[in-house]
């Protein structure tokens, strides 16, 4: 298989796409646990905190999902039958799982490689140094470490950064200005990096967003024009290495709020996928992204595992509309569909508050969100 393959997921927030999640319950934890990587992937005794019930625990050896791969670079040279064939596949796989990976997407594999190699200069400081980008209680930007403040059970074995990026010209540099502003000068080098990968994932989810509106069957320049000036989130995953590997999971069960996620996995692998109610896995390919959707296409709920010996690392590119955006299904698409309207409009902020403050992810997060923003609107 390739070695520079991208892994997009089209998720829920916007017109196609949808996710799910468990009640916050132990929202705002108090006095929370620490989870410093640099001592808990040492140790034998995991802490309870971290361990799943054992229906949800992994399993050794999950069979290999296998997911078609789309050279958008070929889908998008004008050929009819290629376009015919691409959307007949995109399609498929979108309604039966919500993955597919993309290849043949001009994403310098240079420019991949070092987006990964600088996560290590950041999540191998001393947790204290880490903490000076310390996500805060119900924001989606800064660093998190397993989601402590967050969670009381279920927790993740994992790190992350995350911070945002704006389709705005006035903005182009909000990425390196942010992590400069919160970890110093010397992390101006680690700023570009992420920076430039963000620009070419912007560029990417435009090219994806065309190929999903021809699964759809809709006009590619509506999604286009939807999405222009968005808002939206560049996560940094770093999965430890656990003893115990067997016992916790990297990420929970979960179907992504946002509207497109481009996930970019080294070659460690973790990366499952829930179909006909049996986890999957799907293999790293360096030289692809991946993909999922929601409604007429499936939000997929999927979970990251780890191992004993090895930290797994993942880019994820989380395509959101801007703030002020009303998500709202295409009218082509319903009536292409001929399918009643089953979710209110909103914004996307709403349900970024939602799920932050609200709800934990599982597989009814949308109509969770659905109800709460009609008791909303009926209150009012």
């Amino acid at each position: 298989m390739a070695r520079d393959a991208l892994k997009i997921i089209s998720t829920s927030s916007s017109l196609i796409l949808h996710e799910q999640q468990h009640n916050l319950k132990d929202h705002q934890i108090q006095n929370p646990l620490v989870f410093d990587s640099s001592v808990l992937k040492y140790q034998s005794d995991i802490p309870t905190q971290f361990i799943w019930p054992d229906d949800e625990k992994p399993r050794s050896k999950p069979r290999e999902l296998h997911v078609p791969h789309i050279d958008i670079g070929r889908v998008l040279s004008g050929d009819s039958t290629i376009k015919e064939e691409a959307s007949r596949l995109i399609g498929e796989a979108c309604r039966k799982h919500g993955f597919f990976l993309v290849v043949g997407h001009g994403v310098d594999s240079e420019l991949i490689a070092k987006a990964h190699r600088q996560m290590d200069k950041f999540f191998d400081m001393p947790l204290g140094e880490k903490q000076r980008a310390q996500r805060k209680n119900g924001e989606s930007f800064g660093y998190a470490s397993s989601f402590t403040g967050r969670f009381s059970s279920k927790l993740p074995w994992k790190e992350t950064l995350s911070f945002r990026y704006c389709d705005d010209k006035d903005m182009s540099n909000m990425v390196q200005d942010y992590l400069v502003s919160v970890m110093g000068s010397e992390f101006d080098e680690f700023g570009k990096v992420y920076q430039e990968y963000c620009h070419a994932m912007n560029k990417l989810s435009m090219s994806i967003l065309e190929i999903l509106a021809m699964g759809l069957g809709i006009d590619g320049a509506y999604l286009r024009e939807f999405f222009e000036g968005h808002d939206s989130i560049m996560r940094l995953n770093y999965y430890p290495s656990c003893q115990k590997p067997d016992l916790v999971l990297g990420t929970g069960p979960h179907c992504d709020p946002t509207s497109v996620t481009i996930l970019h996995q080294d070659d460690v692998g973790g990366l499952q996928v829930l179909v006909d109610d049996e986890w999957c896995m799907i293999s790293p390919c360096f030289d692809s992204f991946v993909a999922l959707s929601n409604g007429v296409y499936k939000s997929c709920l999927h979970r990251a595992v780890v191992n004993k010996v090895t930290t797994r690392k993942s880019l994820a590119f989380f395509l959101c509309p801007s703030k002020d955006k009303e998500v709202s299904p295409p009218p082509e698409l319903l009536k292409k569909t001929n399918s009643p309207r089953i979710y209110p409009d909103f914004t996307w902020p709403i349900l970024l508050e939602f799920t932050q403050k609200h709800y934990r992810a599982d597989t009814n997060t949308l109509q969770a969100f659905s109800n709460w923003v009609l008791l909303q609107q009926k209150n009012s």
